[in-house]
């Protein structure tokens, strides 16, 4: 049995529920974190003493971090489609894969857990100015990317490189503040959106 511990609304546990959907894998998750059980809660801590979602147990075999969870399950299953085998095709998604976690969330933190959230000390009106520019900024170079003429982040087709930014993208659609007209991200979003485990994990309602 494959458990996932984490609750529904959590961008990183988002990205390993699209994935399953994407290559098959059924699984049993249960609901840990914000607004749920709190993850230092003695039953959480004994799968993970890092207090984060989401974690996984694979028959016994516990991880986290959802990056290194989606390679896993690739890895696992032999999708050389999602994770290539090749050095570097690998290492190109693996670049993306790391741009979505780190340079491309680092303003959307601000925004979404002080705009959005309101949680002290992001609530800060220039800290969430800060943030909201340093997205935009960083969502202008996805878009620039893009228009080289890819349709997906690692060249023609859909990839791991994808899942980590491509949630990010529908979280800047999906909050409310000004941002730059960026026509290639539209037509980004709009392809990810026809992938059903995007639809439901994804661009599902949530930002």
């Amino acid at each position: 049995m494959f458990k996932i511990y984490g609750r529904p609304n959590s961008l990183n546990v988002r990205k390993v529920l699209w994935l399953c959907e994407e290559i098959g894998q059924s699984y049993d998750r249960t609901d840990w974190g914000r607004d749920h059980r709190p993850t230092t809660d003695p039953e959480f801590m004994k799968v993970s003493i890092f207090g984060a979602v989401p974690v996984v147990d694979d028959d016994g075999f516990i991880l986290r971090e959802s990056n290194t969870i989606l390679r896993y399950l690739c890895t696992k299953l032999g999708r050389h489609d999602l994770y290539p085998a090749e050095l570097q095709k690998r290492a190109i998604v693996e670049q993306w894969m790391d741009y979505g976690n780190t340079d491309l969330g680092s303003g959307m933190r601000p925004v979404f857990q002080g705009k959005v959230l309101g949680i002290k000390p992001h609530d800060i009106p220039e800290v969430i100015a800060w943030g909201a520019a340093d997205w935009n900024k960083q969502m202008t170079r996805l878009a620039t990317h893009l228009e080289s003429g890819s349709p997906y982040l690692a060249g023609d087709n859909f990839t791991l490189a994808d899942i980590p930014a491509g949630m990010m993208v529908h979280r800047w659609m999906a909050i409310d503040f000004d941002k730059p007209k960026l026509p290639a991200l539209d037509a980004y979003y709009a392809r990810l959106r026809e992938r059903s485990g995007y639809r439901l994990h994804g661009s599902n309602g949530m930002p």
